[in-house]
């Protein structure tokens, strides 16, 4: 498993046919009645937006520190392990990539309440008309996850500012400057 992660990781071309098969999944699971060329039809153009979107994300990302994706793969992974690199080229490279990353998430913080907002109105949209159809299964099965989609959300923001915040601090304390 710790290999298809990798893999999945580091290749733009794994990404890529995993949402064509995730994709085709949903295709297969919202559109019964019409035919599976239809599926991958619709899972290949979503997947194709996906991975433009994507890779233009990685490109940008890359520019930005200065090293290529496999490396800023790697220096993710070192984050997420709390590994702050020995050579002093690599520790710069992390440097820069936490600083964007923390950039981008305290910059779209902003944004979470009206993120939240929207969620909840789908949740509360979905109950309602659940309650107005007669069914409420399915309807209190949505609004259940996306709540806890947004708790998910929340947390894994957190975890992940702990972990940049920390990054930084001992980045900047390896390096002389505390």
């Amino acid at each position: 498993m710790g290999a298809f992660k990798r893999w999945l990781d580091r290749s733009l071309t794994a990404q890529a046919i995993l949402l064509l098969v995730v994709g085709v999944a949903m295709g297969a699971l919202l559109r019964r009645d019409e035919p599976p060329v239809s599926w991958f039809l619709h899972g290949g153009l979503y997947g194709a937006v996906a991975v433009t979107f994507l890779a233009l994300q990685r490109r940008r990302l890359a520019r930005a520190v200065g090293a290529d994706p496999g490396e800023i793969a790697r220096l993710n992974r070192g984050v997420r392990h709390r590994e702050v690199p020995a050579e002093p080229g690599k520790r710069e490279a992390m440097r820069r990539l936490v600083d964007v990353q923390l950039r981008q998430m305290e910059g779209a913080r902003r944004w979470m309440p009206y993120w939240f907002a929207a969620m909840g109105f789908v949740a509360v949209a979905v109950l309602v008309l659940g309650i107005v159809t007669g069914t409420l299964v399915l309807p209190l099965v949505t609004a259940l996850g996306v709540a806890g989609l947004c708790v998910w959300v929340l947390w894994m923001r957190r975890r992940s500012l702990d972990r940049l915040r920390h990054m930084r601090s001992a980045l900047a304390a390896g390096s002389g400057r505390a």
